[in-house]
């Protein structure tokens, strides 16, 4: 590249030596940290390895390592200890094993425990690109923790290859920051990702579906978040401040999705903190200023995230329970990953302007043996997101939107998207922790009756009192009694034809509802028999976009009366807590009723009139 000093080899030739003579200043009980991800710097560990019985009780800290790592194989275990603050597959076993050991900390903490001496570092092998004629040398791909490290640590020992990218941002060190220079050649480590299955792209979809135009992103570790990339075609002005990003970006860039036009900071930069992909990625990242590489303590920092309008961030877990728990770094009392950056970027999301916080992850484990909705995490499980910062948990059959609301509601909520397999075991299971009453088991099996938080009441002018309700299983003869009391002209205006009868399963269909995506309202007033029902309403979401089409009906002799009106806004209310951004309708032209309540709707509404038929869409304010 022709940033490099042709003749740096020359110029530092002092500072110059082998990978053996580098690290033969390492001693005993040495804590050595080594470069992450794909920047590992492969030369100087197999030094390292090949020291091993010279350097008994050394320490071997990193986030995330993804070449190999021979200091991590059993016969090692006499020599070096392990501590990592991510779990990569190369250490997992030993860890898991009980012979290396895990660090769990937000991963924009880590900064402060190298430069407050908490975790003080000897040693630091990382890896860099040879120094410009200013003598100065760029990270490349991984700056994150990196710099952090190579700032705080007493010997500094780089591999110096020109297979590294040269990425801008806070990514450059002066060589004289160096203490030991490390001529390699090598090639850059590359990874890739396994192909997303149906499940993973159902997940992206409705993911994808969360992201306005001009949202600000990050994207986490692993194949949802990959997957999402594919989905975001078609969006406009989509910004990008995360950890990590991959090879699938590269296509958003090209397609003019990926702009950072209206980011709140670094408008029109791609802000991350280190990449993990293959040469493609590395090529185009190389003296790129679109990319700002930036170190943890920014990226992650979350008050950083939150100034961002619109942050959407995007993480994954292993298992979730009916109260909004997540754990996301291990699989009962073994270790799998780490905490990382998810609270971080949860809680910088959270706090964003129209930002949206989303934890994803598939409905099942072990061939679909397993739900990862549970009652109860797994013993020895460890909490990454509490239920205070959770929002929204997407499986591959939908959205649950958890923040604000009670257990019941969380614990419905959770349900509704876990596996149907699951479902009447998780109903069960729920009364028996008391987070449902046991009255909500009138159908085994189904999610069949909403929260109560879902009613409220409306005072009528002459003083009658209308309760509001979601509708209920036993609700179907009153449903039927409904339809037959609705004059001819309602029954068209509401179902766009004549119909004489409404078949029972018809009706089934308004009654056993997820009360989630699919959400039913009655009113009542009470009767001799218990109650009648003058209106309902309801909507049904469209995962794809987040938006739900929306229709009422009033009985006749209740008309006239704002019932209609009342309903439309309760309907909105819920829909607005459960991050529903909008409703669509179709409404006959001669049904000037029905459309003056959407065109006051306090929405951006906008509506077309098609062969006698409005179609309206009211996007939330």
């Amino acid at each position: 590249m022709s940033r490099f000093d042709p003749a740096w080899q020359e110029k530092y030739a002092d500072m110059i030596a082998t990978a053996d003579e580098a690290v033969s200043s390492l001693r005993p009980g040495h804590r050595v940290f080594i470069g992450t991800g794909c920047a590992e710097p492969m030369e100087l560990v197999r030094a390292l390895t090949r020291r091993s019985h010279e350097l008994p009780d050394t320490e071997i800290v990193h986030l995330l390592t993804f070449g190999e790592a021979p200091y991590a194989h059993r016969e090692m275990t006499r020599y070096f200890r392990i501590n990592s603050f991510f779990i990569a597959e190369n250490v997992r076993e030993i860890i898991q094993e009980g012979l290396g050991d895990y660090t769990p900390v937000f991963l924009s903490d880590i900064p402060r425990l190298f430069s407050s001496g908490q975790l003080p570092l000897d040693v630091a092998l990382i890896q860099v690109t040879p120094p410009d004629e200013n003598g100065m040398c760029s990270l490349g791909v991984s700056v994150d923790i990196v710099r952090s490290a190579a700032e705080n640590a007493s010997l500094v020992i780089a591999q110096v290859n020109p297979n590294m990218p040269w990425t801008h941002g806070a990514s450059l060190v002066h060589v004289f920051d160096l203490d030991c220079l490390v001529p390699s050649d090598e090639p850059i480590l590359e990874t890739t990702y396994a192909e997303a299955t149906e499940d993973t792209r159902q997940i992206a979809e409705y993911v994808a579906a969360l992201v306005e135009d001009g949202s600000t992103i990050e994207v986490g570790i692993g194949r949802i978040p990959h997957a999402l990339l594919s989905f975001l075609e078609g969006k406009k002005d989509i910004g990008i401040h995360t950890e990590m990003i991959t090879d699938g970006l590269v296509d958003l860039i090209e397609a003019g999705v990926v702009t950072g036009a209206r980011k709140t900071l670094d408008r029109g930069k791609i802000v991350a903190s280190f990449c993990l992909g293959t040469r493609k990625l590395y090529d185009y990242i190389d003296d790129n200023p679109l990319f700002s590489f930036q170190p943890t303590e920014y990226v992650n920092d979350p008050f950083v995230i939150s100034q961002h309008h619109k942050m959407v961030a995007i993480n994954v877990a292993l298992e979730v329970d009916l109260t909004g728990q997540v754990c996301a770094d291990s699989i009962g009392t073994k270790f799998f990953s780490g905490v990382g950056g998810q609270v971080d970027f949860n809680r910088g999301a959270a706090r964003a302007h129209r930002g949206k916080a989303i934890i994803a992850l598939p409905s099942t484990a072990k061939d679909g043996s397993v739900s990862r909705i549970v009652t109860h995490l797994s013993p020895g499980a460890g909490v990454v997101t509490t239920r205070a910062d959770v929002h929204y948990v997407i499986t591959e059959y939908g959205a649950a939107y958890l923040h604000g609301k009670s257990v019941q509601e969380r614990a419905l909520a959770l349900i509704s998207v876990a596996h149907p397999d699951f479902r009447a075991e998780l109903l069960r299971q729920a009364i028996e922790a008391r987070y449902l009453s046991a009255d909500l088991a009138d159908v085994e099996g189904k999610i069949v009756v909403g929260p109560k938080e879902l009613s409220t009441t409306m005072l009528l002018t002459d003083g009658t009192q209308i309760a509001f309700r979601p509708i209920h299983p036993t609700d179907e003869h009153r449903m039927r009694n409904l339809f037959y009391e609705l004059s001819q002209q309602t029954v068209y205006y509401r179902f766009m034809s004549d119909l004489k009868r409404l078949p029972r399963k018809q009706i089934q269909d308004f009654v056993y509802i997820d009360h989630r995506n699919d959400i039913a309202v009655v009113g009542t007033v009470p009767e001799a028999d218990g109650e009648r029902i003058v209106s309902i309403g309801r909507y049904f979401l469209d995962p794809t976009t987040n938006l739900a089409e929306v229709a009422f009906v009033v009985l006749d002799d209740w008309q006239g009366k704002r019932i209609g009106k009342f309903l439309f806004n309760h309907l909105m209310k819920i829909a607005r807590r459960n991050g529903i951004r909008g409703f669509t309708a179709e409404v006959l032209a001669q049904n000037r009723a029905m459309q003056a309540v959407f065109n006051h709707s306090n929405c951006k509404t906008r509506s077309t009139l098609s062969e006698g038929v409005y179609s309206y869409e009211m996007i939330f304010d």
